[in-house]
C-alpha cells in the first residue's frame, strides 16, 4: 500500500498565526526599527502563495468571439511603477480574499516563497498587498532567505547565517 506525505501544514485553518500578526503589527508601528525582527519571525512561518487561472491557447467561432480553449494556472507576479517585479504571498486567507477571491492559496514555506521568487526572477516577495500590513523582502535578504539562510539577532543586531548542514 502505498501512503502519500502531508502537505506540512497539518491543522492550518488557514489563519495568520498570533505570533506573526503581532510582529507584523509591531513592523507597521515602526517599519525602520522592526523590519529585521519582523522577518525574523516571518522565515519561521508558512505562508499562502496565490494561484490564479491564466489564460491559455484560444479559438475564435464562425462569429469571430473568442472561447476559451486552455487555461493554466500560475502564481502571480506584480509590476511595480519602477519596473521591478514581486512574487506575491499572504501570511492568510482572509488577506489573500481581500485581493482576489477566486486565487487558490499554496500553502508554502517563506524560504519556498522566496526560492520562488528568485527563480521567477522577482525583484521581491511582496507579503499581503492588500494589508492589513504590507511586508516587502528584497534585495540581500530575499536571496539569503531563499538559499535557506538563517536571519537571527546578536545583542542588538540581526545578521544572516547558514545553518550546518
Amino acid at each position: 500500500m502505498r501512503t502519500l506525505p502531508g502537505p506540512g501544514f497539518a491543522g492550518d485553518d488557514g489563519s495568520v498565526s498570533p505570533q506573526l500578526g503581532e510582529a507584523l503589527a509591531a513592523y507597521d508601528a515602526d517599519p525602520s526599527t522592526r523590519y529585521d525582527e519582523t522577518l525574523s519571525v516571518l522565515q519561521d512561518h508558512r505562508l499562502l502563495v496565490p494561484v490564479v487561472a491564466v489564460l491559455g491557447d484560444t479559438e475564435e467561432d464562425a462569429q469571430g468571439l473568442a472561447h476559451d480553449k486552455t487555461s493554466d494556472m500560475a502564481a502571480v507576479l506584480m509590476k511595480g511603477r519602477d519596473g521591478r517585479t514581486a512574487l506575491l504571498a499572504f501570511t492568510g486567507t482572509e488577506s489573500l480574499r481581500r485581493w482576489d477571491p477566486q486565487a487558490r492559496p499554496v500553502p508554502v514555506t517563506a524560504t519556498d516563497a522566496a526560492r520562488a521568487a528568485v527563480q521567477d526572477g522577482a525583484d521581491a516577495l511582496l507579503v499581503d498587498v492588500a494589508g492589513p500590513v504590507l511586508l516587502a523582502v528584497e534585495t540581500d535578504d530575499l536571496r539569503e532567505l531563499a538559499q535557506g539562510n538563517r536571519l537571527v539577532q546578536f545583542s542588538d543586531r540581526y545578521g544572516w547565517v547558514t545553518p550546518a548542514r
